[in-house]
């Protein structure tokens, strides 16, 4: 049986790059299936209220699924350096403690999920005519979110050690299954947002499932070996260094999107439903960059872990290029397309001109998406997570909220709200480009340069 796992300490860059970064960008195509088949289902067959309900709950529950994904992006590190150190003892103790503590994350967010959703409807001052659906969406979604949980650990687990076609092909049969029960819910049995609340829950649930059957069958290190799940000190403490950083910047930085609905939710309903299909359009073209920044991630770690760290910045300069070509394609696409895509979302015509304000306005500062994702997924692969945390915290919360707040004050209106997000990206990319090339990656790069030159 062939292997499906892929050491990326040698061999062609661009080939490993590729085969890793494609399936990823499947697998996050139709990951963004999930909530975009919800807001399409919703929006033509129910109504924009219901859209909006849909679309607005994106922060609250980015909040909380973004915490525990930071510690599996923390995991994932741990494992995959220990992969490529070849690490077999090290390797199986780091998986079983990330098995122990996604069960006790998820018994966590279950609960804090539940008790957050009124008060954080509330504060993002959510609609009268929106504020029920959103409830019901929110307290079926927590109900349900270990299943999401499961799924980031099982595929964490698998691409650290260079597997991305498993968990891609268990989420398009995943995402095939979510769109099939909305249509059933929603247009066999009339049950509007809650049915595609249940829908998104039980297909996340079955991915889970898959996942958790396929490492149990794993035969190699990685697997999972049910006896032996336990909390191991020392992988705990690697993984809870590296990704409780990337948990609070997550978070935080989902929470303060919060802030940002809550400035969206003043102009209506229309511009809620807008705005949430745009977000939409928007995660599908940044794609590309998402799985090539994680593609980084899992290289860099390997081959820092195999002490090769010239391969290791070569593969950042690949993985930088790659993102560059990619996103500004997709993003002249999106623009140029802007009214068909917001036409196939909303048959609504205030609900589609709000949703192309906010592409004509954003896509032109795609390009610097790249810089942030490919130099922050570096830094993490190196084990520095501490200093990209801090700074898209600085850049995505503190600098985000100041320039919301002054806008607001000076009396400015939607361009200067939608222009929240293009502000942060080039100041985050500024500061993570100067830490990067100050690390311990670059320096030591260029000491073994230096070593073979003369």
């Amino acid at each position: 049986m062939a292997r499906l796992d892929l050491d990326m300490t040698e061999g062609n860059i661009w080939k490993h790059m590729l085969r890793f970064a494609v399936p990823m960008a499947i697998g996050l195509l139709f990951q963004q299936l999930y909530n975009t088949v919800d807001t399409l289902v919703v929006g033509q067959f129910v109504g924009h209220q219901a859209q909006a309900a849909v679309g607005s709950t994106g922060p609250i529950i980015n909040t909380v699924v973004g915490f525990c994904a930071g510690l599996a992006t923390g995991a994932s590190v741990v494992i995959s350096q220990r992969y490529g150190a070849h690490d077999r003892e090290g390797l199986g103790k780091a998986v079983h403690t990330t098995v122990a503590l996604t069960f006790i994350v998820s018994l966590i967010a279950t609960a804090l999920g539940r008790l957050i959703i009124e008060p954080m409807l509330r504060f993002m001052q959510t609609p009268d005519d929106v504020m029920p659906e959103s409830g019901t969406y929110l307290s079926i979604y927590f109900a349900g979110i270990s299943g999401v949980l499961f799924y980031n650990l099982g595929s964490g687990i698998l691409r650290a050690v260079g597997d991305s076609r498993r968990p891609l092909v268990f989420l398009i049969i995943s995402a095939l299954l979510n769109t099939a029960l909305d249509l059933l819910f929603v247009l066999a049995f009339g049950m509007g947002v809650d049915g595609v609340a249940y829908a998104t829950v039980l297909s996340q649930a079955f991915s889970a499932l898959l996942i958790l059957i396929t490492l149990t069958k794993e035969k190699g290190d990685y697997g999972i070996r049910w006896r032996k799940v336990r909390i191991d000190r020392k992988s705990l403490s690697m993984i809870l260094k590296l990704g409780l950083p990337s948990s609070i910047q997550a978070a935080v930085t989902s929470f303060s999107n919060v802030f940002v609905q809550s400035y969206i939710n003043a102009f209506g309903s229309a511009c809620m439903a807008g705005y949430g299909v745009y977000g939409k359009i928007d995660a599908f073209a940044l794609i590309p960059v998402q799985s090539i920044s994680m593609s980084s991630t899992t290289f860099v770690g390997q081959n820092w872990g195999a002490d090769q760290p010239g391969r290791a910045r070569e593969g950042v300069r690949t993985a930088t290029l790659m993102s560059l070509i990619s996103t500004a394609v997709l993003g002249l696409l999106v623009f140029v397309l802007a009214r068909p895509l917001m036409g196939f979302f909303s048959p609504e015509e205030e609900v589609v001109e709000y949703g192309i304000r906010f592409i004509r306005i954003v896509t032109p500062f795609y390009i610097a998406v790249c810089f942030n994702q490919i130099y922050a997924g570096a830094l993490r692969g190196v084990g520095d997570a501490t200093m990209p945390t801090v700074i898209m915290l600085a850049s995505f919360v503190v600098f985000r909220q100041i320039y919301l707040a002054v806008t607001k004050a000076l009396g400015a209106g939607f361009i200067a709200v939608a222009l929240a997000y293009p502000v942060g990206w080039i100041l985050c990319s500024t500061l993570l480009l100067i830490r990067y090339s100050r690390s311990e990656l670059v320096r030591r790069s260029r000491k073994t340069e230096q070593i073979f030159t003369e």
